[in-house]
Formats: C-alpha cells, structure tokens, sequence
C-alpha cells in the first residue's frame, strides 16, 4: 500500500510536470526541422539583430540594476543619513510598476512634444534644431526604463545579504587600515556576491522576457521578433527557431540563478542593525548625498510615474474613456480568478507529492514544473500554440466526422489555452507559496486524524485547509495580480472577445492615447503594490 502511494505521488508530479514543460519540448522538437538553411537564412537576415539588441538590452539594464540595487542595499544596510527607514522599504516600490507602462509614462513625459522639452524651450527659447536632448524611443531609453523598475530584485537580495554578513569582518578590514570603499569592495561585496547575482539573473529574466517595453520603442529582440514573425508575418517556423535560440539564453539564466544558491552563509554579527551603530560614519555632505542616491530611485521608478498617471486620470477624457472600463476589468478578474484556481490546485498537489515521499524522481519533477516563471511569455505561447494546434484540427476533425460538430477549433483561440499558459507561467509563484506553508504542518497532526478515523479528505478540509489558508490566500493574490498584469502571452493566445487591463492598456498607448489609458494603467499599478510589500515583508525577516 505504501508503494502504491508513492507512484501515484511520482505518477501526478510527472503529469503536471509534462503539461509544464511542453511549450520546452514543442521549441526544441522544432529546432532541427528545416536543417542549416533556415538557420543560415536567419543568421543571415533577422538572427544577428535580434540576438545583438537583446544582449545589448540586458548588458544596459542589468548592469544599470546592479549599481542602483547593490548601491543603496550597502547605503540603508551600512549607514545613517535622513530618510533611511523610510528609503529603505520604499526603494522597493518600482516594483509595482510594470515595465511597459514605465515605457508609456517616459516617453509621454520626455517626447519632443512631452512637458519635459516643451518645459525647456520655454525656458531657453531655444528652437527646433537648436538643442539636443536625448531619444527615449531607442534602446539605452529602454534599458533606463527596465533598469529603473526591475533594480527592486537586486536590492531585496543584496539587502538581505547585507543584514546577515559579520560585522566583525568589515571592522577588521577598517582596523587594519582600509579605507570604507575598499572594505566594501575586498569584504561586503564578495561575500554578498551570491545573493547579488541571483537577484541580476531575476533582472535579466525580465529583460529577456519583456515585450511592451521593447515594442513600444521598437527595439527588436527576440520577444518582438517572435511576437512579429507568428502573428504579424504568418511565418510560424521562423517563430519557434527564434524562441529555440531565445531557449538558451532562458537555460542559461537558470543555470546561474541556481549556482548563486550556493555559498550562501549567514552571521550572527550582521549589519542589520540593533545596538550597535551605523558601519559608516558619513559627514553631512556625505548624508545629504547618500539620500539623494537613495531619494531618486524612488522618483524616478515610482513617484514620477504614479503622480503623471495620476494627474492624467483626472482629465475629462480619461474619465469618459473609464465608461467602458467593467468590460476590461470583468475580463482581468475572470481570467485571474481561474488561474489562481488552477495553480492553487496544482500547487497543493505537487507541495504533498514533495511532502508524502523522498523519492529524489518526484523533487526532480517539482522543479521541471515549476521552470514556468522562467519562460517569457512570448516563447510560452508559440511553444503551446505549435503542438496544441495540430492536436486541436485532429480534435476538432474527429468531433465533426463522429458526433456531428460544425462550429471551429474546440481549443485554438479559446480562453482554455490562454489559462493553461498563465498557469505553466505563474505555477512557481503559487508552489513556493503553499510548499512554505506546508512544510511548517507537523506531519504528526495528519497522522494523528488518519488513526481517528479521517479520510483524506476531512483530513484536507479540517486540518490543512485551515492552516494552509495564509498561504493559500497569499499564493492566489499573488497569482491573480501577475495574471492580471501579463502581456505578451495575453495578447497572443487571447481569444478575439477577451479584452483586459493590460491589453487595453496596451493597444491605447501604442494608439499614442495615453490619457484614456492612464485609468488602467493606474489600476494594474496598485494592484502591483500588494506583491510588493509582501516581498518586501519576507526580506526581512
């Protein structure tokens, strides 16, 4: 009987694990069809701009993200200036915004028309051709813009590390004779080196999973070119060889966010601080410059951004664009709602398949499962849509010759597979969630209710439905909001009369409407806030 309940643990972590990882296997089954000619017709054509604007992309902002985040993680961790309490949850906030909507704001704000250069000639009463001002639209604009918002990962981590690092190291460093930079380059720094490059690997997935960013200022990268080559050209082939190449980079990425696992210690000594006092001694000067540092992160990630959508939304054209806005949020809530349910699910059933056995088979296929969060949402959906349309015509062919169906494909298009992509995209958020909560249940509560009598179901309802809830709720908000704020995969797989926030958003900006898009746009960064805070509050602990 024992055997028989680990297969069938084994068993379901390998079915979730399979419907996960079939966007990978349709990619890499496609790679060799068409041999060295189409390769060589991309490399030859598309590839080399593709693949040199997404290094460059992520080279820019990753690089950008790791001086602000590192930069101000040392300054509230180590030092004493005005505002540091408060500067150092509120460092955090960027987060909240997305990406693609931190595009739409700059570019509104810094165009040629934009308050900013109208402000300037005004000022100067130079003309057209008289000053120069730099392009938002073009891709150091770009890498400003998802450095500004996605530095947050680095910071969370390298603070954290901060926290837990021996005082008494970086004191000895100072006795004996170094200088504050050169003990935070020889001491602070490599050891929090690990937990710094984990948080670059989460920034540089983003960078290579953006789309609204780079569309918006037309920058081609891989997520463009796919998004363009399936939709735009019709070209379906071309589309996953880009999304097999844009696969490496994804495995590579993972590859280093799982090294930077290791190494990691932490110190009863750390630099988060209690009695003891700050590492630096600053002079006012130097105070005054370190919350600057520390100030603008936050203006220009969060306050510019929420105050300009904030006093756009008070027009009267938002405000009559906002009439028909229940359709869109009906759409976003109805959508996150049934992700959240199917990675709830999912999520409980691979945390007690983790929980019931040791099987090293069963760990194995947890983490194939859950690889999802790593998938940008662009090669998620042409790695669904390829081998789920050709199962869907046999489908929907068999449904027609045996029973008699005349309407169109029972899958393509509908809002079935735009569900299933969110839930392969989003299932490592709700895991973490549950398998947090979980692992905290003595097992001898479970046993205790099985001698008694309980199935397992009442043993679920009374038991771990109760104590699981904290993390069942915070697993479904979390989902729900990422759901609601996802764009690429939306816009692909979406069915013709689905419509949310982020692609109503969307289509208005690239309309150049922004106005009557600062409503929704507003909307999905509050609801960006709550993940946020909750991130900042487990960093913490």
């Amino acid at each position: 009987m024992r055997s028989w309940s680990v297969d069938g643990w084994l068993l379901s972590a390998v079915i979730v694990a399979a419907l996960a990882a079939l966007p990978i296997i349709a990619i890499l089954a496609s790679a060799p069809s068409g041999g060295m000619e189409a390769l060589s017709h991309l490399a030859g054509s598309v590839l080399p701009r593709y693949a040199g604007n997404t290094l460059l992309l992520m080279l820019l902002a990753g690089g950008l993200a790791l001086m602000i985040g590192a930069g101000c993680a040392w300054l509230v961790s180590a030092a004493e200036f005005p505002g540091r309490r408060l500067l150092s949850w509120a460092l955090v906030l960027p987060l909240a915004v997305p990406a693609y909507i931190g595009a739409y704001i700059y570019a509104d704000l810094l165009d040629f028309t934009g308050p900013v250069q109208s402000g300037l000639r005004a000022l100067t009463g130079a003309q057209v051709g008289q000053y120069w001002f730099p392009q938002v639209r073009s891709l150091a604009g770009g890498a400003f813009v998802l450095a500004i918002v996605l530095y947050p990962y680095v910071y969370l981590l390298a603070r954290a590390a901060f926290a837990t690092q021996s005082q008494s190291q970086f004191k000895a460093a100072r006795s004996l004779g170094a200088s504050p930079s050169r003990a935070f380059f020889r001491v602070a720094l490599p050891a929090a080196r690990p937990a710094i490059a984990g948080g670059l690997a989460l920034v540089l997935m983003e960078v290579l999973a953006d789309f609204g960013v780079a569309q918006y200022f037309a920058i081609p990268t891989f997520s463009t070119g796919i998004f363009r080559s399936w939709l735009l050209m019709g070209d379906k082939q071309v589309a996953l060889k880009l999304a097999a190449i844009m696969l490496v980079f994804v495995i590579v990425l993972i590859a280093l966010e799982t090294a930077t696992r290791k190494g990691r210690s932490d110190s009863q000594d750390g630099l988060a601080r209690g009695t003891a006092g700050p590492l630096i001694a600053l002079s006012p000067m130097g105070k005054a410059g370190a919350a600057l540092a520390c100030i603008l992160p936050v203006l220009l990630g969060f306050v510019i951004p929420a105050a300009h959508l904030l006093w756009l939304s008070a027009s009267d054209v938002a405000l009559q664009a906002a009439g028909g806005l229940g359709t869109y949020a009906s759409g976003s809530l109805w959508l996150g709602l049934a992700t959240s349910i199917a990675c709830l699910l999912t999520a409980l059933l691979l945390a007690f398949a983790k929980a019931r056995t040791t099987s090293r088979a069963v760990k194995g296929t947890i983490r194939i499962a859950t690889l999802g969060y790593a998938l940008p949402g662009a090669l998620l959906a042409v790695g669904l849509l390829a081998p789920l349309g050709a199962v869907d015509v046999s489908l929907t062919r068999f449904a027609r010759d045996s029973l008699g169906y005349d309407g169109g494909l029972l899958l393509t298009g509908t809002s079935i597979i735009l569900i299933y992509a969110l839930s392969v995209r989003f299932l490592t958020v709700a895991y973490n969630s549950v398998d947090g909560g979980l692992s905290k249940i003595p097992p001898s509560l479970d046993a205790a209710a099985r001698s008694l009598g309980a199935n397992p179901a009442r043993v679920l309802a009374r038991i771990y439905v109760p104590l699981l809830r904290p993390s069942l709720l915070g697993a479904a908000a979390l989902v729900f909001i990422d759901t609601v704020r996802e764009l690429p995969a939306t816009l692909i797989l979406r069915p013709f009369n689905l419509e949310t926030l982020a692609t109503r958003t969307y289509r208005l900006a690239s309309d150049e409407r922004l106005v009557e898009a600062s409503i929704p746009a507003l909307i999905l960064l509050a609801a960006g806030l709550l993940p946020v805070l909750l991130l900042n509050r487990i960093a913490k602990q």
